[in-house]
């Protein structure tokens, strides 16, 4: 390279959004340390705090989306969008990328459409199943979308090239053998291992799932590895102190997932667009329930394309009461079930994500930097 790259990525709102970005950032990084990188964020956002945590610079601009609970609020709406995109104009004026990357989120909107106004090459990573709003919009003037699913709705099928979605570095390099890791979480190595896990937060549906099969899950002998998350924690530490322990591990947050993936038999957990990745590099049979409250439900779309594969089971939302202790068993109670799931996942397996994205993003850009 003659000259020095400058990168513009642009993704937020989400941490779903964030890290593959971070992830790819890092990845050119690690080829080209000397790259000059600028993200573009939503003031108020995550991003604008995560971001700079990784170590990279980023310029907020003043972008929501529609809140459909309270449409009053969106009268102002066309003036944010004028406003962040003359922002986004000038940042990028001012920083004169090479190319930009977009990973969905309110704010890549503006960053990218003004991108390739100016003629610079934009790429689009998208990590659900079905195409978010402002990525099905972009992939018209992109040069490649960068998927996790064969085929997405709302792309141009000529564009998308199906790679995967950058993941936690630990996650790929650290699990380790199922019995080793049930030593060092001091479980049982012969005992069929569930890990439950919900998000930071927890997620109350899974919760209230444990909360009624408890009992059922001391009778069968399995262990449980409980992610409760924050807002739950004390309560049930409180609820189950008369139940049987021995075989319930509850943490409030798992900090050490890569070992906790390793030690589970199977994985019990959302459906969202980086766990599912992360549970497909793992290849540990497991029971997806999606956040019925993700936009354009999103994370049931997610589940399906593993299901229809036979790599997981799925119980929505609304059925967990009558269905989740029977879709569960049935995985627990059949091991050929279990070692069939886990060798389908590896088709949505892509641990190198990042790298094959930056691959193709450089085979496109070669002949400018």
């Amino acid at each position: 390279m003659n000259k020095k790259l400058k990168v513009l990525l642009s993704g937020g709102g989400t941490g779903g959004h964030i890290f593959p970005a971070i992830a790819i950032a890092d990845e050119i990084r690690k080829r080209f340390p000397d790259t000059e990188f600028l993200f573009i964020g939503a003031n108020g956002k995550m991003e604008m705090e995560k971001v700079p945590q990784a170590g990279y610079k980023i310029e907020g601009i003043d972008i929501a989306g529609i809140d459909r609970g309270n449409m009053l609020s969106n009268l102002g709406l066309p003036f944010k969008i004028l406003k962040s995109l003359s922002r986004s104009k000038k940042i990028i004026k001012n920083f004169a990328p090479d190319f930009a990357v977009g990973t969905g989120g309110f704010a890549s909107g503006p960053a990218l459409y003004e991108a390739s106004k100016m003629g610079i090459p934009i790429f689009i990573q998208e990590q659900n199943a079905h195409a978010g709003v402002t990525n099905k919009i972009l992939s018209k003037k992109a040069k490649a979308v960068f998927t996790a699913y064969p085929k997405v709705e709302g792309f141009p099928s000529e564009k998308i090239k199906f790679l995967g979605n950058p993941i936690r570095e630990n996650i790929i390099t650290g699990m380790t053998e199922t019995a080793l890791a049930k030593e060092k979480m001091g479980l049982s190595k012969d005992k069929l291992t569930i890990l439950s896990v919900g998000g930071s937060l927890g997620s109350r549906t899974l919760n209230n799932a444990w909360r009624s099969h408890l009992n059922e899950l001391v009778n069968k002998d399995y262990q449980l590895i409980w992610q409760t998350g924050k807002l739950d924690y004390q309560d049930i530490l409180e609820e189950t102190k008369d139940t049987e322990r021995r075989n319930i591990h509850i943490n409030e947050f798992i900090k050490d997932m890569e070992t906790a993936y390793s030690a589970a038999d199977i994985i019990v957990s959302r459906a969202g667009a980086i766990a599912i990745s992360e549970l497909a590099v793992a290849k540990k049979p497991v029971l997806l329930v999606p956040f019925p409250f993700a936009a354009e439900d999103h994370q049931t779309k997610n589940a399906m394309n593993l299901v229809e594969k036979n790599a997981a089971r799925m119980v929505k939302d609304s059925e967990m009461q009558e269905k989740f202790w029977n879709t569960l068993e049935e995985i627990c109670s059949s091991e050929s079930l279990r070692n069939e799931m886990s060798q389908n996942l590896e088709y949505f397996a892509k641990p190198n994500a990042a790298k094959e994205i930056v691959d193709e993003i450089f085979k496109t850009v070669k002949s400018t930097v």
